[in-house]
């Protein structure tokens, strides 16, 4: 759960803050038809520079009427105590509407320090600030759910993609995120499948064979896995073999589809020259 994946989550749908926030944690927001992510930049008057990881605004209508600043937080960092007020006061002056913040924590020791109340010194003023930990994220096992909340089903696999649930939430999301544009499918993919411990992959394979649902997209992205594990294993085999090979051959191994590489890896066992191999010259 990396910083930076995280904040493209949030910025991808604007919305998702707002969700979570209500849907999870029980803050009440104002009423709101619209989200839109807006400059980071909070600096108000002061020389000093103050930029959240993502500035949310709620519209009604055309006017603002919130601004949520969402923090990742994966570390333990004394300075946000003093930042995270500047961040939310400075940004409900520069949108004139009221302004709240949702920090993202996945290490439940860090979660429960970014949680403590923040004292700043005016009476009443107490900045108490919402944290989303890896246990709070929902667990999404819904197709449906997961087509209409794409990066929500990607923030779950991530909270949860290792432990007994991870296998039926991947096999929600990789059918979900089919109509996404291809780069974001195969992004999502990626975090989804990286989140799984093997236990989870197995079971994932296992839904995925056993299933009408299963879809076009996972099918292929499945496939396409499996084809650069077999090109991995295949060029190993053959250095192991043959020592280093020739920029022809490496090509020619990284453009095959899996019937030649299966074809090829069955050759290995035999074959004298890299040439009985791949019918190239060695």
């Amino acid at each position: 759960m990396a910083h930076e994946i995280l904040i493209d989550l949030f910025k991808n749908r604007p919305s998702l803050a707002a969700e979570l926030l209500v849907e999870e944690l029980g803050v009440p927001l104002p009423p709101y038809s619209g989200a839109r992510i807006t400059s980071i930049d909070l600096t108000q008057i002061q020389p000093a520079e103050y930029r959240a990881d993502v500035v949310v605004l709620l519209l009604g209508g055309d006017l603002p009427v919130s601004v949520l600043i969402v923090e990742v937080q994966l570390a333990i960092d004394p300075r946000k105590r003093f930042s995270w007020p500047e961040y939310t006061m400075g940004a409900r002056a520069i949108h004139r509407c009221p302004a709240g913040l949702l920090v993202v924590a996945p290490d439940a020791h860090v979660a429960s320090w970014c949680a403590e109340p923040i004292e700043t010194g005016i009476p009443g003023f107490v900045l108490r600030p919402p944290v989303l930990g890896r246990l709070t994220v929902p667990i999404v096992t819904d197709t449906a759910e997961a087509a209409r909340r794409p990066e929500l089903a990607v923030l779950s696999a991530l909270a949860h993609g290792a432990g007994e649930q991870g296998a039926a939430i991947a096999a929600a999301v990789l059918p979900a995120i089919r109509d996404l544009d291809e780069e974001r499918a195969r992004f999502y993919g990626d975090l989804v499948l990286n989140s799984l411990n093997d236990a989870a992959r197995r079971a994932l394979e296992a839904m995925m064979k056993g299933y009408e649902y299963q879809s076009d997209f996972a099918r292929k992205y499945v496939a396409l896995g499996r084809q650069e594990g077999e090109r991995a294993v295949l060029l190993r085999q053959l250095r192991a073999r043959f020592g280093e090979l020739p920029d022809a051959a490496v090509a020619r191994i990284e453009a095959a589809e899996s019937a030649a590489l299966e074809l090829w890896a069955e050759r290995v066992l035999s074959a004298r020259t890299l040439a009985d191999v791949l019918d190239v010259p060695s």
